[in-house]
């Protein structure tokens, strides 16, 4: 296969699916991962392509549509566990701990100690159903309008129970996390409900995976300055580290032995 030839089978492969990797391109068309390495320069720079840590992602634009959930439950599923593991490390005995929606948010539960005890504040039924039995583990769900797929609650009763709560630490999903846009997502209602838990959390983690990394979805919920720290797996590109540098936003990544 002529080299053209390859770096259009990759664009095409990586806009059908969002965080390939790079092994696995190198396997796939059977070069080695320098060969890879230089395809996925050559593609960013034509702008078929933007290069995230391990792989490469579609190219930067605002995304108005959110992927199935099936399809994002199973994308980067080990890198996933592997930030649960990390925010879960964070979340000390007795704390009140909101759990966002989304499958990165389920990761979290599923990742909290056995024998962790304190108070959770969800508006995703999967975080309520995960946790429900677990011994004193307090669970408590926002209610409100419930999403197909995630099973996430929002609406004007979301955001009023949220309001009534004073959270030790949040940890808030993403359709996106920019240098410029800042954290970004898909549904209104739910965006709403994430700006009332910013306001009533005293620490605020989102979790972005490595194919979240300099997207960009629909609507903005905060600039990076309103985070205290991002949880990924990914390798922030160079304008996106400096920009959370400067906002003073942490950036936290899963543990080399985690």
């Amino acid at each position: 296969m002529l080299a053209a030839e390859r770096r259009r089978a990759i664009a095409e492969l990586v806009a059908a699916r969002p965080g390939t990797r790079g092994d696995e391109l190198a396997e796939r068309f059977g070069v080695s991962a320098e060969t890879i390495r230089r395809d996925l320069l050559y593609l960013q720079q034509a702008g078929a392509v933007r290069r995230v840590h391990g792989g490469a992602t579609p190219p930067e634009a605002p995304r108005a549509v959110e992927d199935p959930y099936g399809q994002r439950a199973e994308r980067n599923a080990a890198g996933k566990r592997a930030m649960a593991r990390r925010a879960a490390a964070l979340v000390r005995p007795g704390d009140t701990v909101v759990l966002d929606v989304g499958t990165s948010a389920l990761e979290v539960a599923r990742a909290l100690p056995a024998g962790w005890r304190g108070r959770v504040l969800t508006g995703s039924l999967l975080v309520a159903a995960e946790l429900a039995g677990r011994p004193g583990v307090e669970v408590l769900t926002s209610g409100g309008r419930v999403r197909g797929g995630d099973l996430a609650c929002s609406g004007e009763a979301a955001r009023a129970f949220f309001a009534d709560y004073h959270a030790d630490l949040a940890f808030l999903g993403s359709g996106g996390v920019h240098a410029e846009a800042g954290l970004t997502d898909y549904h209104p209602d739910e965006v709403d409900v994430r700006r009332v838990v910013l306001r009533h959390s005293a620490r605020t983690y989102a979790l972005a995976d490595a194919t979240k990394l300099g997207v960009i979805a629909v609507r903005r919920v905060c600039p990076l300055a309103g985070l205290d720290g991002l949880i990924t797996d990914g390798e922030p590109e160079a304008d996106l580290a400096a920009a959370l540098a400067e906002a003073g936003t942490e950036t936290l990544r899963p543990k080399e032995d985690a």
